[in-house]
């Protein structure tokens, strides 16, 4: 999760300001995420977390009702948080308990089909500052400072303590063994789980500015000098254990102000651009404002990358602090036109019962626009899409797909709770229905018109 991003992420999102929007540029291009099959997936869904217990109660937070609830909204993906510090709390003795526990979620969302991708989990580093992530054992600061922001936690990344342990990690040969290490376990012990999509191979990860290095141009060169070394190392370490997985790769936070990433190849045929989609002035508090052209720069900014390096895009995490702002219904619609022009998916934070960032109040219903991210769409698409919109005010998704001349012939539909009427034209039929979700079987080469209409 980000919060406020600073002064100097500020100056960077006044400086992108004039940006206009084009929209549906995002799309060309940028391929889509498949499965086994070679269906295009879409995946729709929440992080899920527990940040709170460790040891034996470690993500006991995490319930079968978690899953269950999400996959009855329609959302059929889930970004599972895992924290180095429990899987690994002395150097080389990886705790088989912890690896229980995650197996026992992916057991769960097995249950409910839901996808899973397992995101190695850092936030202000780990336990040497207060939080979660990496271990207190490789957490190097060479004795600079550290001083805590109880009310700014992200601006504890800026510490020189922080930002030293991460040049750390990157640079010495110890720390990339065990980093590619804790990797290489998770990889080998959940690469047959049926749940598993891919894995998330750092959380936002940051670094050491040099001196008089403005903040995008650190966030360049670390991206390029450090982020991209150290993806080709993990992508090195998990492809023996597992072969099939797609391997999430993000960039630093400083891409939520519009910023280019300098990420470079990444040495692996199944890789996705995993970048995150938070407002500085948003995450401070302020409501949406559409005139700005945030959400316009950001994906512009954010295609590039995937473009470029012909790679599909998963958002992993986004949505506002608080969503009940006057304006929040339209930055809702907004955020989800734009990232369905370019994205494969998305996952918003987080899914949880209360206040703040969670999706759902006490009660289980969704809290106040955050039901707007719940909209049909197609899970797996047998065939290649010629177009998908959800036209919100209508009530109304369509999907015009070419279905593929060979293998699978179904495609798969999702529905949130409500009346749904679905029709397939073009030598296609709905073959099966069951709550909240849609079989469609085509005709080899045939071109299908999915309509999906509320009511």
């Amino acid at each position: 999760m980000l919060r406020a991003m600073l002064t100097a992420a500020a100056a960077v999102a006044a400086l992108l300001a004039p940006a206009t929007a084009h929209a549906g540029e995002g799309g060309p291009g940028i391929p889509p995420l498949t499965d086994g099959q070679g269906r295009v997936l879409t995946l729709r869904g929440w992080n899920i977390e527990d940040k709170t217990h460790r040891g034996e109660q470690a993500l006991s937070a995490i319930t079968e009702r978690h899953l269950r609830d999400l996959r009855a909204q329609g959302f059929d993906f889930a970004r599972l948080l895992v924290f180095w510090d429990d899987l690994e709390p002395r150097p080389g003795q990886y705790s088989e308990g912890y690896l229980r526990r995650i197996e026992r979620v992916l057991d769960r969302a097995e249950r409910q089909d839901v996808r899973v991708v397992l995101d190695a989990h850092q936030d202000v580093f780990g336990p040497a500052f207060g939080h979660r992530g990496i271990p207190e054992w490789a957490t190097r600061t060479d004795g600079l400072p550290f001083t805590p922001h109880p009310d700014d936690w992200f601006a504890e990344y800026f510490e020189p303590a922080v930002q030293r342990a991460f040049t750390h990690l990157y640079e010495d040969d110890d720390l990339r063994r065990a980093q590619a290490g804790m990797w290489r376990t998770l990889a080998t012990r959940f690469a047959g789980h049926p749940a598993v999509l891919g894995y998330d191979l750092i959380n936002e990860p940051m670094g050491e500015p040099r001196p008089g290095e403005a903040l995008p141009a650190a966030a360049r060169r670390i991206e390029r000098e450090q982020l991209t070394p150290m993806y080709n190392r993990l992508a090195d370490a998990v492809r023996p254990a597992d072969r099939d997985a797609w391997l999430f790769v993000e960039p630093t936070p400083v891409v939520g102000e519009g910023v280019p990433t300098g990420l470079g190849r990444v040495r692996d045929p199944r890789v996705v651009y995993a970048p995150h989609f938070y407002d500085t002035a948003m995450e401070a508090g302020a409501d949406y404002d559409p005139g700005a052209g945030w959400i316009e720069a950001y994906e512009r900014a954010v295609t590039a990358y995937p473009r470029r390096y012909r790679v599909p895009v998963v958002v992993g995490e986004w949505g506002p602090p608080d969503s009940s702002l006057p304006r929040m219904n339209r930055f809702y619609r907004d955020a989800m036109a734009s990232l369905g022009r370019y994205a494969s998916g998305w996952a918003g934070y987080v899914w949880c019962y209360g206040g703040g960032y969670c999706a759902l109040d006490g009660t289980g219903a969704f809290r106040v626009n955050k039901e707007l991210t719940a909209e049909p769409y197609a899970e797996a698409v047998a065939g290649t899409v010629r177009s998908a919109a959800h036209d919100s005010g209508a009530g109304v998704y369509r999907l015009v797909y070419r279905a593929a001349p060979h293998g699978s012939r179904v495609s798969v539909l999702s529905v949130p709770p409500g009346a749904w009427r679905i029709t397939a034209g073009g030598g296609a039929d709905v073959v099966r229905r069951t709550a909240g979700r849609a079989w469609v079987r085509a005709a080899p080469g045939a071109l299908v018109t999915v309509t999906v209409t509320r009511g």
